[in-house]
């Protein structure tokens, strides 16, 4: 009776392990059940149409005219059409491509990504106790925003501004 208390405290760590991924999930913080601030995006403010008989009538699947359209938006920013969409706006993809482009960057940097994540996927009982480890693993491929500032501006490349190198996060 005695020695089945200390076999069952010492195998229930075993048994929560077995239930964890494979994978390196390195931003699972635990507990964290809060959305993410890069998915919630606000809706444009609603107005007055000028003749609200010229509307088309609500049908299911066509866009609201406040829904937040993100691409859109940021190609009116950096000067394309909308209308004519990303791949259709030559001048468009010829201005923020300037600098040179790589087309498979997302695939060749996911790859990459999961390479080096599994190369380095924790201590055992940081797997053991499913310890986040993502900001030590990827210190040193951070990126200096004060030095890549100061590079891009050397290059003539025009840059908005870096936080101060006081208010950074270490």
């Amino acid at each position: 009776m005695t020695l089945r208390v200390p076999t069952l405290i010492l195998l229930l760590p075993c048994l929560l392990a077995a239930c964890g991924a494979s994978d390196p999930q390195l931003m699972s913080f635990p507990g964290s059940r809060s959305p993410s601030e890069f998915l919630v995006a606000p809706a444009k403010p609603l107005e007055t149409p000028p003749d609200p008989t010229a509307l088309p009538p609500p049908a299911p699947g066509i866009a609201n005219r406040a829904d937040p359209t993100p691409v859109e938006d940021a190609m009116v920013a950096l000067g394309g059409r909308p209308d004519a969409g990303v791949a259709g706006d030559s001048a468009f993809l010829t201005h923020v491509s300037r600098y040179g482009r790589d087309p498979e960057i997302r695939a060749t940097l996911a790859a990459e990504d999961l390479a080096f994540r599994q190369s380095n996927p924790g201590r055992v009982l940081e797997r053991v106790f499913n310890v986040n480890r993502y900001f030590d693993i990827y210190a040193d491929l951070s990126l200096d925003q004060q030095a890549e500032r100061d590079r891009l501006t050397a290059a003539g490349v025009p840059t908005s501004t870096a936080p101060p190198a006081a208010l950074q996060p270490d």
